[in-house]
């Protein structure tokens, strides 16, 4: 029997040429983007290109994904209940590690009720169409992650953006345009992720009850390291940051969580998380509340930084360092990995045009001495590149 052909035996479809055509605008506006080999761990260490570098660009804040105990509660799972969940939790049944995942997730959020999805992303795109449809209205923060857009667009409501943080701006659009609508959604971030900064809750959560809105906080890089004030009647996030591990989960009334399992389609129609991946979640969850010390580290780390450079202090473990355009963005991250640091470059669609930058993320794992080393060497690469810090974040 022949082989079956190949793409290289094919002559070039307007497939191929399209994709051509659109990887050399990007690459032409520095926008290209490319995976680039590179081991985790241990620690926060990455190995990459054969050299050894000191990761600031990884989103385990507390340095649990690879702590023995949320490991071997996982390494259990995975002997006990094998590597996959099979199919939907509505078809293959609840698996009870993730019923006590939900149960865990819901008494820490101060929630009735928890669901466990297979991602935060696929949290956003099923919850939001679930609330709302073609006769509402979806608020959300202009600098939201992407999913929260991409859910508002999925359900069809009418969506607009508030500017960031900007709470008399979300009051007049509420003002002017709420009574045209049946329900009303807004969205937001606890800890914004590309700025590091946060949501100002109490005032944003007043102003939709005047206005019978519906608030839905993504925390996902927030839980476990900022979590004090106001929660939202929705507050959902992820299992990977934070937590060590991978999935997305929605905390809320009972009845929502009972609505959101039959209705959010991106829960219904997907295979469940793996059990493994539950089971070291909940380990780490344990972690989290048994160890405020480490809980409260990333931050006590992100403002040495700030305070060493001369930056806003900081209120995240996310230190955002803005250089303006993506080619100073790449060229600055380069810099920083030939003195042996990893801090990735953010471009745009991921942040507004003019606000690439550098994204620089705080672990409880790092000590001292390398946050210090990392801004010795920030600074040494922003002078031998002539550019200075920029002293606030650009407006939204």
């Amino acid at each position: 029997m022949s082989a079956p052909p190949s793409d290289t035996d094919s002559p070039p479809s307007s497939l191929d040429a399209f994709a051509r055509e659109t990887l050399a605008d990007l690459e032409a506006r520095a926008l290209r983007r490319r995976l680039i080999d590179t081991a985790r761990g241990p620690g926060v260490t990455a190995r990459r290109s054969g050299r050894t570098l000191v990761s600031f660009s990884c989103n385990d804040y507390l340095g649990l994904s690879d702590d023995p105990r949320v490991i071997a509660a996982g390494q259990a799972a995975l002997a006990r209940y094998g590597a996959g969940a099979g199919a939907s939790r509505l078809v293959t049944g609840n698996h009870p590690v993730l019923g006590a995942l939900e149960a865990r997730l819901a008494a820490h959020k101060g929630k009735a009720a928890a669901l466990v999805f297979g991602s935060g992303y696929m949290a956003n795109l099923g919850i939001v169409p679930a609330l709302a449809g073609a006769r509402d209205l979806v608020l959300i923060d202009a600098l939201g992650h992407s999913c929260l857009f991409a859910g508002a667009q999925v359900s069809g409501a009418t969506m607009l953006r508030f500017r960031h943080n900007d709470i008399g701006h979300l009051r007049d659009i509420l003002a002017a345009r709420r009574g045209r609508h049946g329900r009303a959604l807004i969205l937001t971030e606890r800890v914004f992720s590309m700025d590091g900064d946060r949501a100002p809750l109490d005032a944003l959560l007043e102003v939709a009850a005047a206005h019978d809105a519906w608030t839905l906080v993504d925390d996902a890089h927030g839980l476990g390291v900022v979590e004090a004030g106001a929660r939202a009647p929705l507050e959902m996030g992820t299992l990977s940051k934070a937590l060590g591990s991978y999935g997305g989960y929605l905390c809320a009334s009972r009845e929502v969580i009972d609505l959101m399992t039959s209705r959010a389609r991106s829960f219904v129609y997907t295979t469940g998380l793996p059990p493994a991946s539950a089971a070291a979640a909940l380990c780490a969850l344990d972690i989290i509340e048994a160890e405020p010390e480490r809980a409260a580290r990333p931050l006590v780390l992100a403002r040495r930084f700030t305070a060493r450079l001369g930056l806003p202090e900081a209120t995240s473990p996310i230190v955002p360092v803005h250089v303006g355009t993506a080619e100073a963005a790449l060229a600055l991250s380069a810099a920083l990995e030939a003195r042996g640091f990893l801090v990735v470059a953010i471009r745009p669609p991921t942040v507004p045009a003019g606000t690439a930058r550098l994204r620089v993320a705080f672990s409880a794992a790092h000590d001292t001495a390398q946050v210090d080393a990392l801004a010795d060497a920030l600074a040494e690469a922003l002078a031998d590149a002539q550019l200075g810090l920029a002293p606030d974040r650009p407006p939204a």
